[in-house]
């Protein structure tokens, strides 16, 4: 069987991918063990993510905005200090210029995607079902998969996530490391409204991310990311509610009341990695197996649109053109693209997460001093506003909201 792109991995982005190239007439297998009784149930994935403003776009692009709309909590303000200390940067957008993004529970933006791609005339989604060879040749891409049925294709995406076994077979190099901290994610219920504000708590020890949730019939809702030593983590995770619960609200000096009804904890080791290049022999990477960086600025997911708005637009004008997708022009346009844009995001939330982390009051003092001269200079503010919504640098059409 003949398609126009091979998909290994139908997570957010994978599914993402495909949706985007069937809205524009380009055709996907995507090929993915899961089980969807298990990666749709309700318990499956506590996280949350912010979805910038131009990844929202997308979405509303490739037509799954929709199903979202309402459901998520649009985030107004960001707060950023150095522990509790005097000292604070506060990102407030315009009241004209919108939202500086959307927090969504990954679980609701994974079934929205999986139903789109479910329902896309053009994506012939397999889930359940595992690819046993891969050739990549000079003439295409063939696949036999475990079902025994042998599939072709001018490119293979490998969205499979950090541990890509594609990437690795391709011999791409990675730059990696471990950052020797944990993230502890939940979500919880609290007294005080948090009117819309994402909180970016610094302390010696990790930052701990307090993020907007819309309410439910309970009252007001929160997510955490909270990043502790490894070496703490399991201990962590031991706490009862309320010793978990009370430990919380020393880390958020108690502004938003009493923090009660918390969720299941989930864990996972934070590191860096990235690719030395995104592509080879018609083979591109995307979200990431290409890239994976700490969730200190909340963009891995945004980068991972990224990639599939690039990647997209490349494909779609490449297939009206009549040219082959695999071909090694196309790849090259795909790596330039996003090359540049991967890096510096990368480089810039490891130079955050190593400069919040240097333990000392010297350290710390001289973190409020940055904290407080960014907060006084618009420029500087402005920018950083523009690459928390996904807006700067050269935009894929699919980030402006326009079709390809």
């Amino acid at each position: 069987m003949d398609t126009d792109v091979l998909i290994l991995g139908g997570g957010l982005v994978g599914a993402a991918l495909a949706v985007a190239l069937d809205v524009h007439g380009v055709s996907s297998i995507v090929i993915d063990p899961a089980d969807p009784a298990v990666t749709l149930a309700p318990g499956f994935d506590g996280r949350a993510s912010a979805v910038a403003s131009a990844s929202h776009r997308m979405l509303d692009a490739i037509g799954v905005g929709a199903t979202l709309a309402g459901r998520g909590c649009a985030i107004r303000q960001i707060r950023v200090s150095d522990g509790l200390e005097p000292g604070k940067l506060d990102f407030i957008p315009d009241a004209s210029d919108g939202a500086l993004g959307t927090m969504y529970e990954n679980k609701l933006i994974r079934r929205t995607l999986f139903d789109a791609a479910t329902a896309a005339e053009h994506v012939d989604l397999r889930m359940q079902t595992r690819a046993v060879s891969v050739d990549r040749g000079a003439a295409g891409v063939t696949m036999t998969l475990d079902s025994g049925d042998v599939i072709r294709a001018p490119l293979l995406v490998a969205a499979e996530g950090r541990k890509s076994p594609t990437r690795e077979a391709a011999g791409i190099t990675m730059a990696h490391w471990s950052y020797d901290h944990t993230a502890i994610i939940a979500a919880f219920h609290h007294e005080r409204s948090h009117e819309n504000i994402a909180y970016e708590i610094f302390y010696a020890s990790g930052p701990f991310a307090l993020l907007p949730l819309p309410d439910d019939d309970a009252g007001h809702r929160s997510a955490i990311v909270w990043t502790v030593e490894s070496k703490n983590a399991a201990g962590m995770l031991k706490f009862g509610e309320r010793a978990f619960l009370a430990e919380a609200t020393k880390r958020m000096g108690g502004f938003l009341g009493e923090l009660s009804n918390l969720t299941p904890r989930s864990s996972y080791p934070l590191g860096f990695q990235h690719a030395a290049r995104i592509t080879d022999t018609r083979l591109a990477l995307v979200g990431d197996a290409a890239h994976g960086i700490h969730p200190i600025a909340g963009q891995g997911l945004n980068l991972g649109f990224r990639d599939v708005a690039t990647l997209a637009e490349v494909l779609v004008e490449g297939k009206r053109l009549g040219l082959d997708l695999g071909d090694a022009a196309l790849l090259a346009r795909y790596q330039r693209w996003r090359g540049l844009d991967t890096f510096m995001t990368a480089a810039a939330t490891d130079t955050l997460t190593r400069l919040f982390g240097i333990p000392g009051k010297t350290a710390s003092a001289v973190r409020r001093f940055g904290i407080s001269a960014v907060d006084a200079i618009a420029p500087l503010k402005d920018r950083f506003m523009a690459e928390a919504r996904g807006e700067s640098g050269d935009l894929p059409k699919l980030l402006q909201g326009l079709p390809i």
